[in-house]
């Protein structure tokens, strides 16, 4: 065996580039990698989500956004979920970070990275959609659709739960995990979107409705889509961490 002094200054050069190559690499994929995707697949999803709410005014139903909001999901996390986990979603970061499925570490960043990409998705919408129907639909911006506010945002809890644990039950607990938890998640949008689309809006997503509302200037009763979802996905923590999930997972009768 030779010792590292003895070895040709050429040899030793290529194996510290190596070195430091290696770090760069794993530094990109463990950190740079997942919050881009993050950034990136949420401002294709809020892109779908708002260009489906704004193309969708004239009808003035709930079928084409909730189709549209569930497939785009679904895809995206088919195709991103095994560099990120395919959140999407601060409410869905929260809970899944509370519940052991992602380092405390990228929690902010994801966020941010999701927030930025509600922005971009919903400047896109506005760039591709005619003045008249943006402006009919307030760009595709999520409010509730009854004077209850107390209502709106129960809806959103209950659908951010429902949400969230398909999300962390489907995609997190080692138990329960299945192949088909981005078919599941999708269609678990699309059936709050029909549930509660009519109430609430039915966003789910602080960064779905962060995007428009900026883009849009659409603030009306905003603090819905930011206390619902949290609260929504406080609740998943809570269940799965004491009743649902699995001895790694839950804080009780290990």
């Amino acid at each position: 065996m030779y010792l590292l002094s003895e070895l040709n200054p050429a040899l030793i050069s290529a194996i510290k580039v190596k070195m430091i190559s290696d770090r760069m690499r794993w530094v990109y994929e463990q950190h740079v990698q997942p919050c881009l995707v993050e950034l990136f697949g949420t401002s294709l999803f809020v892109f779908v989500g708002c260009a489906s709410v704004i193309e969708n005014v004239a009808a003035s139903g709930v079928l084409q956004p909730a189709v549209a909001h569930g497939l785009a999901l679904a895809v995206l996390i088919m195709v991103f979920g095994q560099i990120s986990g395919g959140h999407f979603n601060p409410a869905v970061s929260l809970s899944v970070c509370l519940c052991g499925g992602m380092e405390l570490l990228r929690l902010v960043p994801y966020i941010l990275a999701q927030m930025c990409g509600g922005l971009i998705g919903a400047s896109l919408a506005k760039a591709i959609c005619s003045t008249g129907s943006y402006d009919t639909a307030l760009g595709g911006a999520i409010h509730p659709n009854t004077t209850d506010l107390t209502k709106a945002t129960q809806a959103e809890v209950m659908m951010t739960l429902f949400l969230t644990m398909v999300v962390c039950m489907g995609a997190v607990n080692s138990r329960t995990r299945s192949p088909w938890a981005p078919f599941c998640i999708g269609l678990a949008v699309t059936a709050n979107i029909f549930a509660g689309g009519t109430v609430s809006g039915a966003c789910m997503n602080p960064a779905r409705a962060f995007g428009p509302a900026v883009v849009a200037n659409q603030w009306t009763h905003h603090w819905i889509y930011w206390v619902g979802p949290t609260f929504g996905a406080l609740l998943t923590v809570t269940f799965i961490r004491l009743l649902f999930g699995d001895q790694k997972t839950r804080v009780v009768l290990k």
